[in-house]
């Protein structure tokens, strides 16, 4: 089966969930108002892809690429982050729903997470040296054995971190935001 490379394409209004995303390589292009949830994006690569408005909940993502893709205002429930592909994993999520999901394990040095609901997400073992979360609810997230370097969590809140558990130094939080 040989797989398209689809560049610099507007994609807008469709129902992905109903019939499945073509297997193809996609290159700077922008998912507007698109459905993905329950589909399977497994196997597919995006590259300085932008997802907006868009629903990926429960999505089959078993060795996705994602690298330079920014969600915006997207659903993202249930996402099993840590089943993608690894290799140059970058994500920047604005005002997302990621609840249910998974970071296990995942490399996210630097990542932005701007007013993101993160409820009951595994942030296991995960490492997030200097990542950024800019007003961001972590109700029920678990962090444990979690990289902490410079990580800013000042303007969010509901996280709890057991200092025992995870590897904090420097990291930038709000006193009355969360419990330690």
């Amino acid at each position: 089966m040989s797989i398209d490379i689809i560049q610099e394409q507007e994609i807008t209004d469709k129902d992905y969930s109903k019939s499945a995303l073509p297997k193809n390589e996609y290159e700077n292009c922008d998912f507007i108002n698109c459905k993905f949830s329950n589909s399977d994006l497994s196997a597919i690569n995006f590259v300085g892809c932008t997802f907006v408005n868009c629903d990926l909940s429960n999505a089959d993502i078993s060795n996705t690429a994602f690298r330079e893709v920014v969600f915006k205002n997207c659903k993202l429930l249930g996402l099993h982050f840590d089943d993608c592909n690894k290799l140059l994993l970058a994500v920047a999520f604005e005002s997302c729903r990621l609840n249910f999901s998974s970071f296990y394990k995942l490399n996210l040095k630097k990542t932005k997470f701007t007013e993101c609901t993160l409820h009951e997400v595994s942030f296991i073992e995960t490492d997030l040296t200097a990542a950024e979360f800019d007003n961001c609810d972590f109700t029920g997230a678990t962090f444990e054995n979690t990289i902490l370097e410079k990580t800013d969590f000042r303007t969010s809140f509901n996280y709890s971190i057991d200092p025992e558990l995870n590897k904090i130094r420097k990291v930038g939080y709000h006193s009355r935001s969360c419990s330690t």
